[in-house]
C-alpha cells in the first residue's frame, strides 16, 4: 500500500503558547528548546529541526518552507522526513487544528534520552528530546514540592501572572533609565561606603547576636528583602513578555521562604531581558537597603540602633552578592549561561573538563565555541570558590583578632 504524499500546499502552524528559544550550547551540541505552555513539557532540537519548526506560522506552505530549507542547507526533504517531522510535532501536541493527546506516549517520549544530540543528521527531522535536568524552570525558585509537614509549598495567588501584571504596573515608572541610573549610583556609593568600614560592620553583625530582639528585627527585614528578591523576578519577567505561573510559599523547617516561578525563562525575547530578570532579584535585594543605609548614615543614632542597621546593611548586601555567584542554583549561574549562550551549563562543563582531565579524544570533537564556555565557566567557579575561602578566611581572622 503506497503512503500517501504530504500535501505540498498545506501550511502548518504552531500551536498558540508554543515558545521557541535562541541557540543553545548543550554539551557538543547546538540546540532550541521547544515549550509548550499548555501541557508544560519542554523539548530539545536542532538547528535544522528549529529551522523548519520556527517557519510553521501558518502562512508558509510545507512547499516555501522546503524551498527555504533547501537554500539554507543544500537539499530537501522527502515526503518521508515531513510525515515524520509532522507526526512528532502532533504527538507532542504543537501543531494547531490537532486535538490534544489524551496522555504522553511514554515510548516515544522517551525514546531520545535527554542530552543525546537532536537534529545531528544531515536533512533528516530527528526525534525532539525531553528536556529534563537542565535549567531549573523558574527564575527564582525550583519547582514547588509536595505539601508536607517539615517540607511543602502552598500557592498565595490564584493567578500569579494578573499579580505580577499589576505589581509591574505600579513599579515600571523604576524600570526607566532615568530612574535606574540614579538608584545605581546611589548602591555604588553604598557598597563602597560599607567596604570601606568592613571591620566596622563586621563588629556590629557580632553584636547583634547577643540582642535577641534586634537580631529577631533584622532576620524579619531580611525575610521581606527575600520576599521582594523573588517578586522582582516576575515583574521583570512580566516586562520583557514573560509569564509568571505561581506565586507562594516554600517551607524546608525551620526556614519559610518565598518564591515565584517564571517557568518561560528560558524563552524570554532577547538575551538582555533574560539577564535582566535573573539580576532583578539581587538588584531589589541592594535597592531595600537604600533607605536603611541614609538612616545610618545621615541620622543621630544611638549606638545599640546604629549597630542593628550596620549589621542589617552587612548581612544584607552579603545576601544580594552571594545570589549573584555563578553557582546553580544561584541567579548568577543563570546569568552566567545566558552570557554564554547556554543550557545545562554546569552538567555540560563538569562532563567537558572530565574529557579534558582523562586527555579523552572525544573533547576535541567539541565545537570550539563550546570548549572556550566550558572552560570559561570552570574557570570562573574556580575563582568564586578561591575568594569564597579567602573571605571566609579573612572573616575568621577579624574575629580572632578583635575579640575581647
Amino acid at each position: 500500500m503506497t503512503t500517501p504524499a504530504v500535501p505540498a500546499r498545506y501550511r502548518p502552524a504552531l500551536r498558540p503558547g508554543v515558545l521557541l528559544s535562541d541557540e543553545l550550547l548543550h554539551g557538543p551540541d547546538l540546540v532550541h528548546l521547544i515549550r509548550n505552555t499548555g501541557s508544560g513539557k519542554s523539548f530539545r532540537v536542532g538547528p535544522r529541526e528549529h529551522f523548519l519548526i520556527s517557519r510553521m506560522d501558518g502562512t508558509r506552505t510545507l512547499e516555501e518552507i522546503g524551498a527555504d530549507y533547501a537554500g539554507q542547507f543544500g537539499r530537501r526533504l522527502g515526503d518521508s522526513h515531513w510525515r515524520s517531522l509532522l507526526a512528532l510535532l502532533g504527538s507532542r501536541d504543537l501543531l494547531a487544528g490537532r486535538p490534544a493527546p489524551t496522555a504522553a506516549p511514554e515510548g516515544e517520549a522517551a525514546g531520545t534520552p535527554a542530552g543525546t544530540p537532536a537534529g545531528t543528521a544531515a536533512g533528516t527531522a530527528s526525534r525532539p528530546a525531553p528536556v529534563s535536568g537542565g535549567e531549573p524552570p523558574a527564575s527564582g525558585a525550583e519547582p514547588p514540592a509536595a505539601r508536607r509537614l517539615l517540607r511543602g509549598s502552598v500557592r498565595l495567588v490564584a493567578d500569579a501572572d494578573a499579580t505580577a501584571t499589576r505589581l509591574h504596573r505600579l513599579a515600571r515608572h523604576l524600570l526607566s533609565p532615568a530612574v535606574l541610573l540614579p538608584l545605581l549610583v546611589l548602591t555604588v556609593v553604598m557598597e563602597t561606603t560599607l567596604l570601606l568600614r568592613l571591620g566596622e560592620l563586621l563588629t556590629d553583625t557580632a553584636a547583634l547576636f547577643s540582642a535577641p530582639a534586634l537580631l529577631l528585627a533584622v532576620a524579619t527585614l531580611l525575610w521581606l528583602s527575600t520576599a521582594l528578591h523573588e517578586l522582582a523576578h516576575g515583574v521583570l519577567a512580566h516586562h520583557h513578555g514573560g509569564r509568571v505561573s505561581e506565586i507562594g510559599l516554600r517551607w524546608r523547617l525551620p526556614v519559610v521562604i518565598m518564591y515565584c516561578t517564571v517557568d518561560d525563562f528560558l524563552h524570554l525575547p532577547g538575551r538582555r531581558g533574560r539577564i535582566a530578570t535573573a539580576a532583578a532579584g539581587a538588584a531589589m535585594n541592594l535597592l531595600f537597603l537604600l533607605p536603611f543605609f541614609a538612616v545610618w548614615t545621615l541620622a543621630p543614632l544611638d549606638h545599640t540602633t546604629r549597630q542593628a542597621l550596620g549589621a542589617l546593611l552587612l548581612l544584607g548586601s552579603v545576601q544580594a552578592f552571594a545570589m549573584l555567584l555563578p553557582l546553580p542554583p544561584l541567579d548568577g549561574y543563570r546569568i552566567a549561561a545566558q552570557l554564554l549562550g547556554a543550557t545545562g551549563l554546569a552538567a555540560s562543563t563538569a562532563a567537558y573538563l572530565k574529557l579534558v582531565l582523562r586527555r579523552d579524544r572525544a573533547a576535541a570533537r567539541y565545537p570550539r565555541r563550546a570548549r572556550r564556555a566550558y572552560t570559561a565557566y570552570g574557570a570562573a567557579v574556580a575563582l568564586t570558590l578561591v575568594l569564597l575561602a579567602a573571605a571566609a578566611a579573612a572573616v575568621f581572622h577579624h574575629y580572632l583578632t578583635t575579640a575581647p
